[in-house]
């Protein structure tokens, strides 16, 4: 954290002295009546997980930190970055906030999440998200990445999907954030399913309105009627992990939830589903205040045995973060969703190996996405808010990774074009009749994870970095893809020149392209998607539906 002098002034983040922490409880306490706005502005740390609430319940329940702060697990995690000082993103941070699956870590097992003795033994992230902090505008925003998005470094053997890095635990995933995605970590937080339930308990439950009935066999949500419905913790566990969603249309009479109709949509519908959550959550929050002790003390005792952050992050830093963003409104932060393409075709071929359903990046939507995340203008360096050399600045070389004919020298004809010093072309082993696009850096330096993204910003498509091996002797290895495009010229934006297909040999100009059918792929998702007919969401306060 900035160490600037412990002042209200919004933009700037106040520094902490532990052994100053009734002083600073009584500032907050007054501060929070001297505006009447002490509920409000407790609510705004339930914004990126219930974890967060965390956060809120250290800023208004000093008389119960010590305890906390002996009660909360602390692990090493390597790969977190210090908080930039310069350039555009300095001062700011990213917490990595994990929901995990991992039934023989609970103290005491749970029939309705499966049982460890019985083989339920998979330990993923079941939610992913990145909570970003500016103290220079005083804002917050969310992004969630959908956990079946497929990552060249998600494990430390190779690719997968993301939610599989933390099988090698919450290292490895920071470490695929960060390579594959271009986002730092200075922060982990994790919870388990216990927490999670244990928290709205605490709350008393939250109240969600059903439009239609639905069904999940995999979580345990059987809702048959419509209206608003109270949830206890695990009725509310298997409204966020539903990704095998049912529901009853109107008109439907058929008896048996199993034989509704299924979205189409799993994992980014949950993700939609879990963000109108974290809203109702805000809400429920709001009016209880967490001015009561007794509801203080059963949400510390809820969350805090449970719950894992990394080493560095101290109870001090958490004050902080409440004193920094204390007058947050989470109705109005952004809550992001990475675009991806969902696969059609069953289940993922690569290198041999069936991966299930996955996903592929959609690198212009998602650069847009992560770059308003981070409040970026869009030709800046996501790991460092500094901006991006030039492409005569950076050593390029080009693999055929599809087997397509003449890619690599199209490809490297067209990097070429846009000012790109190409080293070599070659060939690589293809993965698979589907296959990303990967752009590799061999060095995990600031000027190498630049020169990546320089490059992958003048291509399209399923496009991905990674650290991994170059050749030629370049900073950076593109290895193709079977669906990908390299950006024209800007000189060329305005030709008639048919773009070059790809495989093409001696092309120039225009632009490079292959492609899968259109029918391996949904149409790509967007940033913030709409709630459908049958999604639960809020209650209004007479018990109608909320908006």
């Amino acid at each position: 954290m900035p160490t600037t002098p412990p002042v209200q002034t919004p933009g700037r983040t106040p520094t902490f002295d532990e052994s100053g922490l009734e002083q600073l409880g009584d500032r907050i306490n007054q501060q929070g009546r001297r505006r009447g706005s002490r509920r409000k502005r407790r609510t705004a740390w339930v914004l990126g997980s219930v974890a967060v609430l965390l956060l809120v319940v250290v800023g208004g329940a000093f008389g119960y930190t010590w305890y906390l702060n002996n009660e909360i697990h602390r692990i090493d995690v390597k790969g977190l970055t210090a908080a930039e000082t310069t350039g555009d993103l300095a001062g700011t941070e990213n917490i990595l906030l994990v929901g995990s699956t991992d039934r023989c870590a609970l103290k005491v097992q749970n029939a309705a999440y499966g049982l460890c003795s019985q083989g339920v033994n998979g330990v993923n992230s079941d939610v992913v998200m990145i909570l970003h902090l500016d103290p220079n505008t005083g804002k917050v925003a969310i992004l969630s990445i959908p956990r079946d998005l497929f990552v060249p470094n998600a494990r430390v053997d190779g690719a997968n999907k993301i939610d599989a890095g933390l099988y090698n635990g919450p290292s490895q995933l920071v470490a695929s954030i960060k390579e594959n995605l271009g986002i730092s970590i200075q922060h982990y937080v994790v919870l388990n399913f216990d927490t999670f339930a244990n928290v709205v308990d605490a709350l008393g439950g939250v109240n969600m309105y059903f439009p239609e009935p639905v069904f999940d066999q995999y979580s345990g949500l059987v809702q048959r009627t419509t209206g608003c419905v109270h949830l206890d913790g695990i009725r509310a566990l298997q409204v966020v992990r539903a990704r095998h969603l049912q529901y009853q249309p109107p008109g439907n009479t058929n008896p048996y939830p199993e034989n509704w109709p299924f979205e189409n949509q799993s994992d980014i519908a949950r993700i939609r589903r879990d963000h109108e959550f974290l809203r109702v959550l805000a809400s429920a929050v709001g009016k209880q205040g967490l001015s009561n002790p007794v509801t203080d003390q059963q949400l510390i005792s809820s969350v805090a045995p449970q719950l894992q952050v990394d080493n560095k992050l101290s109870i001090g830093d958490m004050v902080n973060l409440v004193l920094a963003f204390h007058a947050v409104n989470p109705q109005k932060a952004p809550q992001l969703t990475l675009p991806v393409e969902v696969d059609q075709f069953g289940s993922y071929l690569y290198k041999g190996g069936y991966y299930g359903d996955i996903e592929f990046p959609v690198n212009t939507l998602d650069r847009k996405v992560i770059d308003q995340f981070l409040n970026l203008p869009g030709n800046d360096n996501t790991l460092t808010g500094h901006a991006l050399p030039s492409p005569a600045q950076v050593t390029v070389s080009v693999l055929n990774g599809s087997g397509t004919a003449g890619q690599a020298g199209t490809t490297s004809s067209q990097l070429q074009a846009l000012g790109f010093h190409v080293t070599g072309v070659g060939d690589a082993t293809p993965v698979g009749a589907e296959a990303e696009t990967v752009v590799y850096f061999s060095h995990k330096t600031a000027a190498d994870e630049a020169a990546a993204q320089e490059v992958a910003r003048s291509m399209s498509g399923a496009v991905i970095t990674a650290y991994g091996p170059t050749t030629n002797g370049a900073q950076v290895t593109v290895v193709t893809g079977t669906q990908f495009t390299v950006n024209a010229p800007a000189r060329a934006a305005s030709s008639t020149t048919t773009p070059a297909p790809a495989g093409a040999s001696g092309s120039s100009g225009g632009s490079t392209t292959t492609t899968t059918s259109s029918s391996l792929f949904q149409a790509p998702t967007v940033a913030v998607s709409p709630l459908q007919p049958w999604d639960p969401r809020a209650c209004t306060p007479s018990g109608g539906e909320g908006h």
